[in-house]
Order: structure tokens, then sequence, then C-alpha cells
């Protein structure tokens, strides 16, 4: 526990003089602001044109929280780096002569990256939620809503797990480059795109984004139709807990038994 407790320090340290953590961090939040204030604007030009369904069916926290697609994908980049940068750079060598115990050295990884990511997402959350509810105007979320702060809070979960997923699954790859393969296309087309389409949806909705996506929702059911997916918020959050826990096993039984590249 010890050794433990003076290599997470190390690695913070590590994280901290890399030029992509800072670069990665202030793109997650810029990105999530930038993004959540678009399209409050444009929903709040949409609003009034919309059908008495649409109006009936609209979910202020959508254009709210919607930055966070691509937010999140930052954090994405930042898990990956942290991690398996160590593959693609070589310095996995160096890192376990420092540290031999392999599970002690990826628990202090990971307890590092949860570090940086858990603040970096709460702050981007709340960026990206004041930025929409600014152009949102009167069509906004009440902040007072329980339902508003479940969703601010789910947000928050959701963007630390991924990023904890993403550096699990390029302990898993042993590297950057396949990782970023698997996971920018499958973000990009799974919250953007393949997500909608309903044949794809019953399948892609137990995907870690898009369970992400729908914990991030006002939840009534009757008047949420267009997004209620086969489970509730509390189930969206434990597929994503689950995801981690699959990519964070993976990576542990890939670094514990496979020789140092």
């Amino acid at each position: 526990m010890r050794e433990l407790t003076a290599a997470v320090p190390a690695e913070l340290i590590k994280l901290r003089t890399l030029r992509s953590t800072g670069w990665t961090l202030a793109a997650c939040v810029a990105t999530g602001a930038v993004v959540g204030a678009l399209a409050g604007l444009s929903y709040r030009d949409a609003r009034p044109g919309m059908t008495a369904r649409e109006q009936a069916e609209y979910n202020p926290l959508l254009p709210s929280l919607y930055g966070l697609t691509l937010a999140q994908l930052a954090l994405v980049v930042l898990g990956v780096l942290a991690l398996g940068g160590e593959f693609t750079g070589g310095t996995i060598r160096p890192s376990l002569l420092a540290m031999p115990r392999r599970g002690r050295f990826y628990a202090a990884k990971l307890l590092a990256v949860t570090a940086l990511a858990a603040p970096a997402a709460l702050l981007t959350v709340v960026a990206t939620y004041a930025s929409a509810q600014a152009t949102l105007g009167p069509y906004g979320a009440d902040a007072a809503d329980g339902r508003t702060l479940r969703a601010v809070a789910a947000g928050w979960l959701y963007l630390t797990l991924m990023c904890v997923f993403a550096a699990g699954l390029s302990a898993l790859l042993r590297g950057t480059t396949r990782a970023l393969a698997v996971l920018l296309p499958l973000l990009f087309l799974g919250s953007q795109g393949l997500g909608n389409a309903p044949v794809a949806r019953t399948v892609l909705q137990y995907l870690p984004d898009q369970a992400g996506m729908h914990a991030m929702r006002l939840w009534d059911g009757a008047d949420d139709r267009a997004f209620v997916p086969g489970y509730g918020p509390g189930v969206a959050l434990a597929v994503v807990a689950l995801w981690t826990a699959a990519a964070l096993l993976g990576g542990h039984a890939v670094l514990r038994r496979a020789d140092a590249p």
C-alpha cells in the first residue's frame, strides 16, 4: 500500500509534464462550452417552429448537455495517451523496472488518470450546461429540478468513466493507435449517426456512449418518448461502469501476462 501511495504522485507528475495533458484538458472544457452554446442557440431558434408534439417531447437537457458528446473525445484521448503512450513510446520498460509489481503500477496509473479526469469532467459539465442555458434563454432546463441535478451528476460520472475506460482499453490493446482506431469511430458513429437508426439502436443502446447519453436526459418515460431506451438512467450508468470494469480487467490481464514491447 505504501508503494502504491508513493507511485500515484509520481504518475501524476509524469502526466502533468506532458504537453498533451494540458491541451486535452483545455480542449475538453472549451469544446463542451462552445458546442453547448451553439446547441442552445440552435434549439432556441427552432423551438417556436416546432409542432405541438415536438414541443411536448422537447427535452431541455438535450441541448444543455449535447456538447459533452464532442468534449468526451478529449478525455478519451487523455486516457489513451496516459497508459497507451507507455507502450507506444517504449517507456513501459523503465516504468516496470521502477515498479516491478505490474498490478500496482497499473493501479497507480489509473488512479492518476482518474485524479485528473474527475475535476476536468466536472468543470466541463458545468461549463457546457451554463453556456447552453445562457443561449437557450426561457427554453432552458430548471436548475432546481432534481432531475436536472441528476443528469448533470450523471454527465460528470460518465465523462470520468469514459476516460478510465479509454485507459484500460489502451492497456488491453497495448498502444495508442489501436485504441484510438477503435474508440474514435465508435464515439463518432454511435452518438452522431448510427445510434439514431431504429434498427441499430436495439444493439447500440448498450454501448457505453449511448448509455451515457441516456443517463443525461430528463426521465419521465411518457414525455420523453423520442429518446427512451429499454432501461432507466441508473441502469445506463451501470452499463457504462460495466464496460469500464471489463476494459480495466482486460488491460490488467494483458499487462500481467504479456512481455513489455
